[in-house]
């Protein structure tokens, strides 16, 4: 799925009536003004001008970075997957929020601009669906197929809320403005979003056009959200319709790619593997329409050799780096071994650039190479990942860099954008759910409710793709392989609490540094022991950083609700999540 940039009249039409009729920053205080009667937005353009400025939410409203659709923040820096990277000068906000210790009172408004940003999606989702209502000119199949379209966008905007906040507000487009600042808190967000994607499911085309939402994406997220509410069975049949008839909206079977690098190469976009993602567009008068929330995570100071120049943030820890240590059969060490001094990679962490440093030699599983960006081993078609120099401090975060959602050499100024103050941002496709992610899901759900060895299967076929050798990293001019890749399939699931073990240690692999890593362990019920046990490891290798630093169980499992929000609303009204 795209979200549409407004690179035509009409478009920026839709645009215009978006800023003319969305509600104010602060959704729950103050009333929209010089909004444009009804009658000028419910014509068929006027509708879908909305519906693209409700699109166009995705990708952010407020320009913060905790607004992107990838949550490298709060999905994998909270996940254990990354540090916050840099310094500990550089974005200073961000310091106590990887410790388990923001407040509610935050001084860069990261959570409230992230809570501001949804609502605002879902009130511009709710404008669509009024128009709809108010529409003359609409019969009865578009009728139905733009409201799926603005509902299962709702349905996106509360499940982000949900998964971050737990305890929001919940409204729907019959409730006036004025009644919705008297909302409390607890509303049942996951009936609302049931209903929207069931909507959408029932009411959307299996072929949408380009850019549109389909009915097997709402499939696929009413997948999640069973899955997210421990209801395995009805998750089971939402996966399995997906993964039988599922197709994109440009009609392509779902499928996993052979090469895992092309899920991230922007020449690549609108792949067979994407269930739901926003597209990104370059030289459009604003890079907030290209990948404007990861301009802070390219390699620090690259010059020409490398992307972006800046700056530095978004290191993988090295935790998650020790993760893709393989047995000498190609299997993930399932124990925690991979931590323990004899399996931990080689690294240069304390080296200078200039100084000797002799790789690790040891079995990898081959996606380490395509995820994080180490020293020695080809950094996409750049140059070698020269180490240091492109660390801002290793004492602070560490000797890793990211390595996903980059942008390649021979992609600059074609597939980036270049015109604000870093040299490149880059324009692919965020995937908010990949074909990869719902195998792994229906892997999940048969375990409860299923059977062990279809979840083998699934968990196999994501494997069979990794282990595509055609595909693994080579050096540079040569067929060599860039390290010692050793992969393999399970040869059974011998039992329930194996399996779930297996997939979710996939899940970690496969999916690493895309955002998901912390809902996933908060919806298992073990994120304080395993985040625990993270902060124990890298602690001991960054004490400046995470020393003393602990996850709080009931606490920490969600975000603050924002004070901000509290302050202007009342908290006779709004109520804060346990432990703020």
């Amino acid at each position: 799925m795209k979200t549409f940039k407004f690179k035509t009249p009409s478009l920026l039409l839709g645009a215009m009536l978006v800023a003319t009729m969305s509600c104010s920053d602060e959704f729950l205080q103050v009333a929209p003004t010089d909004s444009l009667a009804d009658a000028q937005v419910s014509t068929a353009a006027g509708i879908d001008g909305l519906l693209i400025g409700t699109y166009s939410a995705l990708n952010g409203v407020f320009g913060n970075r905790f607004e992107g659709p990838n949550h490298w923040a709060t999905g994998s820096v909270l996940g254990g997957e990354a540090n916050k990277g840099t310094d500990a000068g550089d974005y200073g906000s961000l310091n106590p929020i990887q410790r388990y210790e923001a407040s509610p009172v935050d001084p860069n408004n990261d959570f409230n601009n992230l809570w501001r940003a949804r609502y605002e999606g879902i009130n511009r989702a709710n404008k669509v669906l009024n128009a709809i209502a108010n529409s003359t000119e609409l019969n009865a199949a578009n009728a139905a197929r733009l409201a799926g379209e603005a509902r299962l966008l709702r349905g996106h905007f509360y499940f982000d809320l949900k998964k971050h906040f737990n305890n929001i507000v919940v409204f729907d487009e019959t409730v006036e403005s004025a009644d919705i600042a008297l909302l409390p808190n607890n509303g049942d967000a996951w009936a609302i979003i049931e209903s929207d994607f069931q909507f959408a499911y029932d009411n959307l085309p299996g072929t949408n056009g380009p850019g549109r939402v389909n009915k097997w994406a709402a499939a696929a997220y009413m997948g999640k959200a069973k899955l997210f509410q421990s209801k395995f069975g009805e998750a089971k049949s939402w996966f399995d319709d997906v993964i039988a008839n599922g197709t994109t909206s440009d009609g392509q079977a779902y499928a996993l790619l052979d090469d895992y690098a092309q899920i991230f190469n922007a020449e690549n976009d609108n792949h067979a593997e994407s269930v739901m993602d926003v597209e990104s567009a370059n030289n459009t008068g604003s890079t907030q329409n290209a990948n404007w929330f990861d301009d802070l995570n390219y390699p620090y100071n690259t010059g020409s050799d490398g992307p972006g120049n800046c700056c530095g943030f978004f290191q993988p820890s090295f935790e998650m780096a020790n993760s893709y240590r393989t047995t000498a059969e190609g299997l993930p060490l399932l124990d925690g071994s991979y931590n323990d001094p004899a399996n931990a990679l080689a690294n240069d962490y304390g080296i200078e650039a200039d100084e000797p440093f002799t790789e690790d030699a040891g079995p990898l599983d081959p996606r380490i190479d395509h995820v994080i960006g180490r020293r020695g081993i080809p950094y996409l078609d750049w140059i070698e990942h020269p180490g240091k120099a492109w660390i801002r401090s290793q004492p602070y975060a560490g000797p890793y860099s990211p390595k996903k959602y980059i942008y390649y050499r021979s992609q600059e100024n074609s597939f980036t954008d270049g015109s604000s103050w870093i040299r490149g941002y880059a324009t692919m496709n965020y995937t908010i759910i990949r074909f990869a992610d719902v195998l792994l899901m229906a892997a999940e759900a048969e375990i409860e409710a299923g059977s062990l060895d279809k979840a083998l299967e699934y968990v196999n076929m994501v494997r069979a793709r990794a282990a595509n050798s055609e595909h693994w990293v080579k050096e540079y001019d040569s067929d060599e392989n860039a390290a010692n890749y050793v992969i393999s399939e399970y040869t059974s699931f011998p039992n329930a609490d194996f399996a779930r073990q297996a997939v979710r240690f996939e899940r970690k692999l496969e999916l690493a540094e895309e955002g998901h890593r912390f809902f996933d362990l908060v919806r298992w019920g073990v994120a304080a022991d395993v985040l625990n046990d993270y902060l124990d490891y890298e602690s001991t290798l960054l004490v400046t950083k995470f020393g003393g630093a602990s996850f709080t169980a009931g606490k920490n499992e969600y975000m603050p609700i924002p004070q901000a929000q509290i302050d202007q609303t009342g908290a006779d009204i709004l109520t804060q999540n346990p432990g703020y």
